[in-house]
């Protein structure tokens, strides 16, 4: 399944807390995303990363998530939204 993991950080994330979890926070992220858990990921200013995840379920996203040093330590969250195809496209394609 799909799932847009969108991040959220709490107040106590300061600068000092980013640059501590930072090299641990990057190591992980990329090991999500050469297990192909994490499939895409942006950055969104004063907010932090998006990820397209690509897991069997929203506990698996989760649980994936909750192993980053940020998440960990509660200075960080994600919203999960699951993703499906857009299926109404369906209705333009012509009958044979």
């Amino acid at each position: 399944m799909k799932v847009f993991a969108i991040s959220s950080p709490t107040p106590s994330l300061t600068p000092e807390v980013i640059n501590a979890h930072m090299p641990a926070e990057v190591h992980d992220t990329v090991r999500l995303y050469l297990s192909g858990k994490v499939d895409q990921f942006w950055f969104q200013e004063k907010a932090g990363p998006i990820f397209l995840m690509d897991v069997p379920s929203l506990e698996d996203a989760q649980a994936a998530l909750n192993t980053l040093p940020l998440v960990a330590s509660g200075v960080m969250s994600y919203e999960l939204r699951p993703v499906v195809p857009l299926m109404p496209l369906a209705r333009l394609i012509p009958a044979k």
